[in-house]
């Protein structure tokens, strides 16, 4: 064994304490998870990506219907979105093996020296789309009308009773429990002293109810020199904001006026995609009690998005990139953490990985029992 190989983090299984099992745990795979922008899958196009380790081929057929199907051919491995979508099939680069979007093999074009059409199929998965965001559901299936993707009313129906909103993401090199604990740890307000969206927080709510944590802070939410100018804090009560790791999401509301979600993505131990998304009921003109109509939002948040949202998260992503180098090389040492809202953030990923396992096993012991 070289020195590199001795200095790995445990697996989720060798773990000997919370610190090093959450770092190694995945998500359940049973619920809803988004994975890319509507907008970038146009007809005719397919894209790879990945959900713990499990390549997927997301693809829109020529009906304009998205399908998302295992990333590999059942012949010879290949990655089908490295391929081409004929019609309503994902078709394979090597042989040219077509696959529709429940997995089965649909056609194949060269000659089958006297066999049969091969009885193979890869696994597909559910796809919606919400929010402007495509949705998989990597777990089981049967699941996925029970599952619901997060309700926000706020942000649908009629485009002149919508709230102002932004979207964005990024993919970080971190595990995804780091940038869950990062978002709803406020104890981090000295990172953002420039932009200063949250200070002086203090923990007045820490508690795990079934599969969610509510936190709540007494805090000076978006007092920067820019933020802080469209804030009208005669309407909105800016001292206060609650926030709640509501499995595997994240969300924050401050006095029903300011709101934001927390959409991750695990890519694998170290890499996570996560999908940020704010929206806000309403701004005032900077220095007058004046509100700014809801189209005129829009245009303030495509200018914020640029100069303010990015950069603020940016500063996050740094972090926890940085976190995670340095749980790589200094992942037995003692933990040494203070907010107990982290603990429960924490413990909720673990259980919840834990049941996935619990689940898998019984599952795969099954399976065995009536294999020939």
């Amino acid at each position: 064994m070289n020195q590199d190989t001795a200095r790995r983090p445990p697996d989720f299984h060798q773990a000997r304490n919370r610190r090093q099992k959450v770092r190694a745990a995945g998500m359940n795979p049973d619920y809803w998870y988004p994975v890319e922008y509507d907008k970038n899958v146009a007809p005719g196009k397919s894209v790879s990506v990945t959900f713990w380790k499990r390549a997927i081929a997301l693809y829109r057929g020529m009906d304009g219907q998205l399908r998302a199907v295992e990333d590999r051919c059942a012949h010879r491995q290949l990655k089908l979105s490295a391929g081409t979508v004929e019609g309503c099939n994902l078709v394979c680069p090597y042989h040219g093996w077509c696959f529709d979007g429940d997995g089965k093999l649909a056609h194949v074009p060269h000659d089958l020296f006297g066999h049969e059409m091969p009885k193979v199929q890869i696994t597909s998965f559910p796809v919606r789309v919400r929010y402007g965001l495509i949705w998989i559901f990597p777990g089981d299936s049967a699941l996925a009308e029970e599952r619901t993707i997060p309700d926000l009313p706020e942000i649908e129906g009629p485009v002149a009773k919508r709230w102002g909103h932004v979207l964005t993401d990024f993919t970080w090199r971190a595990h995804h429990s780091m940038i869950l604990d990062n978002v709803s740890d406020f104890s981090h307000a000295y990172l953002h002293r420039k932009y200063r969206p949250f200070t002086d927080a203090k923990l007045t709510k820490c508690e795990a109810v079934g599969d969610k944590v509510f936190v709540s802070y007494d805090t000076k939410v978006g007092t920067g020199p820019i933020s802080g100018l469209f804030i009208d804090r005669q309407r909105v009560d800016m001292n206060a904001m609650d926030l709640c790791y509501e499995y595997p999401y994240q969300w924050s509301n401050t006095d029903g006026q300011i709101k934001h979600w927390c959409f991750v993505l695990p890519i694998d131990e170290r890499t996570t995609r996560s999908f940020f998304l704010f929206y806000f009921k309403s701004f005032k003109v900077p220095f007058l009690p004046l509100r700014i109509p809801r189209r005129g939002m829009s245009v303030i948040l495509d200018f914020a998005k640029v100069l303010h949202v990015k950069p603020l998260l940016a500063e996050d992503g740094v972090a926890v990139e940085a976190e995670q180098a340095g749980y790589e090389a200094h992942f037995d040492q003692p933990i040494a953490e203070l907010n107990p809202a982290v603990a429960l953030f924490q413990q909720l990923t673990i259980r919840k990985w834990e049941e996935h396992l619990q689940k898998s096993d019984k599952s795969g012991r099954a399976v065995a029992q009536v294999q020939p």
